[in-house]
C-alpha cells in the first residue's frame, strides 16, 4: 500500500465491507456450533491462551483480515519498528520501547547507532541505587534509611507504573521483597493528592522521585516543588540532595532544581510517555519497591511477547489477533468502545492504564500523511475487575449497547483462600464467572426460551437477552512478574497494530496539546487578577462569567500567599 494512499480505499477493505452483511445474518450461538471453527480460533504461546471464537467471525473473516494486513504492509510497518525507522514522522523519532527490555546482547538500531548497551547501562545504574536504597548503605540526611518512596509523574509516567506496581503488591515474591516499604505515587496537580501522599510519610524516611523528561511538565514540576517545600522544610535545602532523584534528560534543570545529576536517570527521545513503563520511568520507582531482581523478570515477559511479535505468523500472533479483531469491530461492525474486564482485582489499574494507551495513540482523526479518515478509528476503552463490573455496567454490556469485551483470567490466585465446607474456593468462585459471561454475552436467552420457563409474559420482553455480543478471553497461567511484563506488552503491540492497519500515527499525541496551551491563559488572568486586581479580558462570555464566579467566590486567598502544606 502506497503511504498516502488511505486504507479504506484497498480492494481488501472493501472486501471485508461487503462481508459485513453476511456477519449480520449469523449469530454467535450457531457459530459456536462448530467445534473446528473454534478449535482454530484458539492460540497459545507461552503460557497464555488466547481464545477469539466468540468474535462475530468466520474463518472467512479471519482470512480476509489477514488479507487487509498484507494491504496494509502490517509486516514491513512491525519490522520498521524494530529496525528504528523513524516511523514517528511528524516528531521525526524511533518507537524503540521494545529496545527497554530487550536481552543485554541484542542489536537494535536507532540512527546507526545501537542503543541496547545505553539501556542496560541505566538498568545497571538503577539496580546498583535501588540496592542501596534498600540495604540501607545510602540514607537520608538525617541518617535514617528510606523506606518509602513518592513517584511524582503525570499520563504515561504514572499511570503505567501504577498498574504494575498495584498488580504486584499481592504477588507472594513481590510482596516478600517489599516488606517494610512504601510506593505511592503523585500524579494529579489537585492540592489532595499532594495531602494523601504524603500523609502518615516522614521526610526523614522518603525518597522522591520526579519524572519529567524535560524538566519542565507543568503539573509535574509544581508537584515537585511543593515535595521539595516538604522536605526542606523539615530538614533544611540541603536535604534535597538525599531525598529527591529524577529521571530525566535535562540535567541542566535537574541540577537548577537542587539535584544532584549524578542521581538522574536516563531515558530517550524514541521512548513515549506511555509506552515508557520498562524505561527508568517505571523501572526506578519499582526497582526501589520490589528490588531490581523482580523488576527485571517483568521486561523478560515484555521481551517474551516482542519476540513473539516480530517472529510468529500472524496466524498464531497473539497481539496481531487482538488488533486485527479490534480493527474489525470498530470500522466494520460499527462497535466504538470496548470493556477490558480482568479477573483479578490486581489488575485493577491495568484498565486504566490501557486506557491511555490506546486512545492517546489511536484516537486521531486523519492518517499519517494528514488526510482526513473517512472511516471510524480508535476504541473507546474502559473496564473494572470482574466480579465488581458485573455490578456496574453489565447491565447495558448485556442487554444495552453492543460492546465487545476483553475477558482476562488467571489460572492460579495470588492469594488462594479455601474454606472448608465451601462449594468451591474463592478463585474458582471469580472464575465461574470469567468463564460464565462470556457465553451468556454470545447466547444470550431467547423468549422461546423464557416461555418454557413460564416467565410472565409481561416480563419476557425485559429478560430476553439478545445475545450475538462478542468477546475474547484471555487465560494467563499466573499472575506474577514475568505474565504481568507479558500481559503489558501484548496491548501495547496491539495498539499499534491497529494503528498500522489504520496507517495513522500511534506515537504521537497532538490532541493533547490545545487545552495545555489554553490553560497558559487562564493560569496568566488568574495571576493577573489576583495580585494586579486586573479585569479578566481574551475570554468568552461563558469563560469569563465562570473566572468571575471562581475569583468572587476565592477573594479570600492571598495574592502573595506565604507557603502553606495540606494540613492532613
Amino acid at each position: 500500500m502506497a503511504s498516502s494512499e488511505l486504507i479504506s480505499d484497498t480492494e481488501q477493505w472493501k472486501e471485508l465491507k461487503a462481508h459485513v452483511g453476511d456477519i449480520k445474518k449469523t449469530h454467535l450461538r450457531d457459530l459456536l456450533r462448530d467445534d473446528a471453527r473454534s478449535r482454530a480460533m484458539m492460540v497459545e504461546f507461552d503460557g497464555i491462551l488466547l481464545d477469539y471464537s466468540r468474535q462475530q467471525a468466520t474463518l472467512e473473516t479471519v482470512g480476509k483480515l489477514f488479507k487487509l494486513a498484507e494491504a496494509a504492509s502490517l509486516k514491513q510497518k512491525i519490522d520498521r519498528m524494530y529496525n528504528g525507522e523513524h516511523i514517528n514522522s511528524t516528531e521525526d523519532r524511533s518507537v524503540l520501547h521494545v529496545a527497554l527490555r530487550a536481552p543485554r546482547d541484542a542489536v537494535i538500531q536507532s540512527d546507526g547507532k545501537n542503543v541496547v548497551p545505553n539501556v542496560w547501562k541505566v538498568l545497571d545504574k538503577i539496580k546498583e541505587f535501588s540496592e542501596k536504597v534498600r540495604s540501607g548503605s545510602w540514607v537520608g540526611a538525617t541518617g535514617k534509611q528510606l523506606k518509602d518512596v513518592v513517584a511524582i509523574g503525570i499520563g504515561g509516567s504514572f499511570l503505567g507504573p501504577l498498574f504494575v506496581h498495584t498488580a504486584l503488591q499481592t504477588d507472594p515474591e513481590a510482596a516478600e521483597s517489599s516488606r517494610g516499604r512504601q510506593l505511592r505515587f503523585l500524579a494529579n496537580v489537585d492540592p489532595i493528592d499532594v495531602a494523601r501522599n504524603i500523609t502518615g510519610l516522614n521526610p526523614e524516611t522518603t525518597l522522591v522521585v520526579v519524572v519529567s523528561k524535560t524538566f519542565t511538565t507543568a503539573e509535574t514540576m509544581l508537584n515537585a516543588r511543593t515535595l521539595r517545600e516538604w522536605i526542606s522544610s523539615a530538614l533544611g535545602p540541603s536535604a534535597v540532595a538525599k531525598h529527591m532523584v529524577a529521571v530525566s534528560t535535562n540535567l541542566t534543570l535537574v541540577e537548577k532544581f537542587g539535584i544532584d545529576p549524578n542521581n538522574a536517570f536516563a531515558f530517550w527521545d524514541w521512548v513515549g510517555g506511555r509506552y515508557s513503563v520498562c524505561s527508568a520511568v517505571g523501572v526506578l520507582p519499582l526497582s526501589l519497591q520490589y528490588g531490581f531482581p523482580v523488576i527485571e523478570k517483568f521486561l523478560k515477559g515484555a521481551s517474551s511477547i516482542d519476540q513473539h511479535v516480530r517472529s510468529e505468523p500472524f496466524e498464531r500472533n497473539i497481539p496481531v489477533l487482538l488488533g486485527l479483531f479490534s480493527v474489525w469491530n470498530v470500522s466494520f461492525l460499527g462497535y466504538p468502545a470496548r470493556a477490558i474486564l480482568p479477573y483479578s482485582q490486581a489488575l485493577e489499574k491495568f484498565a486504566p492504564h490501557i486506557q491511555q494507551v490506546s486512545m492517546e495513540s489511536n484516537g486521531k482523526g486523519v492518517s499519517i500523511d494528514g488526510v482526513p479518515l473517512p472511516f471510524e478509528a480508535g476504541e473507546i476503552d474502559f473496564g473494572e475487575p470482574g466480579t465488581n463490573g458485573q455490578h456496574s455496567f453489565y447491565q447495558l454490556i448485556h442487554q444495552g449497547r453492543v460492546i465487545p469485551c476483553d475477558f482476562i483470567g488467571v489460572v492460579k490466585s495470588q492469594q488462594p483462600v479455601y474454606l472448608k465446607g465451601e462449594v468451591v474456593s474463592n478463585h474458582d468462585e471469580l472464575m465461574s464467572n470469567f468463564f460464565a459471561q462470556p457465553d451468556a454475552l454470545a447466547y444470550g436467552k431467547t423468549p422461546e426460551q423464557l416461555q418454557k420457563e413460564n416467565v410472565p409474559p409481561h416480563l419476557v420482553a425485559h429478560k430476553t437477552f439478545t445475545g450475538n455480543r462478542p468477546s475474547v478471553s484471555i487465560l494467563l497461567p499466573s499472575l506474577n512478574a514475568y505474565n504481568i511484563g507479558q500481559l503489558l506488552a501484548i496491548y501495547e503491540h496491539r495498539v499499534a497494530v491497529q494503528g498500522f492497519i489504520w496507517n495513522i500515527n500511534s506515537f504521537d499525541q497532538w490532541g493533547v496539546e490545545l487545552g495545555k496551551s489554553l490553560a497558559t491563559q487562564v493560569r496568566k488572568q488568574l495571576n493577573a487578577s489576583r495580585t494586579k486586581k486586573e479585569q479578566i479580558q481574551g475570554f468568552n462570555f461563558s469563560t469569563t462569567s465562570l473566572l468571575t464566579r471562581y475569583l468572587q467566590a476565592s477573594a479570600d486567598v492571598p495574592a502573595d500567599p506565604p507557603t502553606r502544606l495540606p494540613q492532613i
